[in-house]
C-alpha cells in the first residue's frame, strides 16, 4: 500500500524531529526540512502528498513558500503549523493558498484528523448538502434549522437566506465558495441583480459575526467568499 508522502518544514528541530517520528511510526512518509529554500527543493523532488509548514523560518519563511508552490502547484494541500495566531496572520496564511490552519501548541491527534480531512476532501468540489444542522464558529453557535446565531446567550434571529448563505460558507470552510455557486443555490439565478442583492446579505452577515475577531468572512477577489474561524 502507498503511504502518504508529507513534507513537513518547521525551523525547530526538537518539534520537528518529534512531529516526524510520529507522522512515520502512523505510517506517513516524511521528508523534514529546516527552512523554506530547502523546503522547496524537496518540495519538486519529492512531490508530496500534502504539506505542514511552519511560517516564521529563516532563509525564506512560510508564506512565501506557499506562494511559490501555487504558482505552479493548486492542488497540493498545505497545512500552516504555527504560534502566530492573530487573525492577520490567519487571513494571510488563507490568501497566499492555504488550505488549513493550524495553531501551536497541537496535538497530534489534532494534526492526524487535520491531514485526513485534506487528503480525503481537499477542496476541490463544493458541497450544497450537509447533515450537520448546528455549526460551532468560534464562540458563534449557528443552528441552521432554527436559522438562529447566538453568541454568549444572546440570539439573532436569521433570514432565510442569511442562514442559507452561512450554512454553504460553513458546509465549505476555509475554501473558497464561488459567487456563482451561492446565487444559483440560494436565488436560483446568478444574474447582475441578484448579485448586488447578495452583497448586502454578505455584509449582514459579518456584522452579525463581528463580535469575535476570530470569525471572518473573507473576500477572494474576482471568486467568491471563503469562510474561517
Amino acid at each position: 500500500m502507498k503511504k502518504t508522502k508529507v513534507l513537513f518544514v518547521e525551523d525547530e528541530q526538537s518539534l520537528g524531529l518529534i512531529v516526524q517520528e510520529s507522522l512515520e511510526s502512523r505510517g506517513f512518509e516524511v521528508r523534514y526540512c529546516q527552512d523554506g529554500k530547502t523546503g522547496m527543493q524537496v518540495f519538486s523532488e519529492f512531490k508530496p502528498d500534502i504539506c505542514l509548514l511552519d511560517i516564521m523560518m529563516p532563509v525564506k519563511d512560510g508564506f512565501t513558500m506557499a506562494q511559490e508552490i501555487r504558482k505552479t502547484d493548486s492542488v497540493t494541500p498545505i497545512i500552516f503549523l504555527t504560534a502566530r495566531s492573530q487573525t492577520t496572520d490567519v487571513v494571510k496564511g488563507f490568501e497566499v493558498g492555504a488550505n488549513d490552519y493550524i495553531k501551536k501548541p497541537f496535538s497530534m491527534e489534532e494534526l492526524i484528523v487535520r491531514i485526513k480531512a485534506r487528503l480525503t476532501d481537499p477542496g476541490q468540489s463544493l458541497k450544497s448538502d450537509d447533515e450537520v444542522i448546528i455549526h460551532q464558529l468560534g464562540e458563534y453557535r449557528f443552528d441552521h434549522r432554527k436559522q438562529t446565531l447566538e453568541f454568549r446567550n444572546q440570539i439573532t434571529k436569521l433570514t432565510h437566506r442569511e442562514a442559507e448563505i452561512l450554512r454553504l460558507l460553513c458546509v465549505n470552510r476555509s475554501q473558497v465558495v464561488e459567487r456563482s455557486f451561492v446565487l444559483k443555490k440560494v436565488w436560483g439565478d446568478d444574474n447582475f441583480f441578484n448579485a448586488r442583492s447578495m452583497d448586502v446579505f454578505i455584509t449582514k452577515l459579518r456584522k452579525h459575526l463581528q463580535y469575535d475577531s476570530n470569525v471572518e468572512i473573507l473576500n477572494v477577489r474576482g471568486i467568491g467568499y471563503k469562510m474561517i474561524y
